[in-house]
């Protein structure tokens, strides 16, 4: 794989216990397998502070062999906040709600936040990874990237769900190597 930027990211879903969560260990096993110096946080929209992820999540990520031996049992969940838009290089939504949540919310830094799904299909390629990301979110979120939140579902639309992240990480994985 060729060079990959260094970047901080946040991941970002509604309740900081599935989508958000999934995402952060995928992007970690492909820093880490890819020696890319990314840094990253996930965080939710409305979170009741300090949740683990449920069982579900945690067997849906054990489902993917590629993503190795994380100790999964030390996440809880976070409201996002004002140090962590700070922080970021880049704000990756599951969904467009989310992308608006920071435009809302955190609107000195909405040039950071994008719907995962719509990056992946959108960012131009081998153009720095800086152009790759103004020119999504310069687009409006759209709702049809949305990743769904597989909250109340059964095992299998966990599994469902966390296949969907782990193309999409994988992706982004080489959307964004120079």
């Amino acid at each position: 794989m060729a060079s990959v930027p260094s970047l901080r990211i946040v991941t970002l879903c509604t309740g900081n216990v599935a989508r958000s969560v999934m995402l952060g260990y995928m992007l970690t096993t492909l820093a880490y397998t890819n020696e890319a110096d990314w840094k990253l946080r996930s965080a939710g929209t409305h979170v009741i502070e300090g949740s683990a992820m449920s069982s579900r999540t945690r067997d849906a990520l054990w489902s993917i062999d590629e993503l190795g031996d994380h100790h999964y049992g030390g996440h809880r969940s976070h409201q996002l906040d004002e140090e962590d838009v700070e922080w970021a290089s880049v704000i990756l939504g599951a969904e467009a709600d989310h992308v608006n949540f920071v435009r809302r919310h955190f609107a000195a830094h909405q040039n950071k936040a994008v719907v995962l799904h719509q990056f992946v299909r959108y960012a131009p390629l081998d153009i720095p990874f800086a152009e790759q990301l103004a020119t999504v979110v310069a687009m409006e979120p759209d709702a049809n990237f949305d990743v769904d939140d597989p909250a109340g579902g059964d095992d299998a639309t966990y599994r469902a769900c966390a296949n969907e992240l782990w193309e999409l990480a994988q992706a982004f994985a080489a959307v964004v190597a120079d």
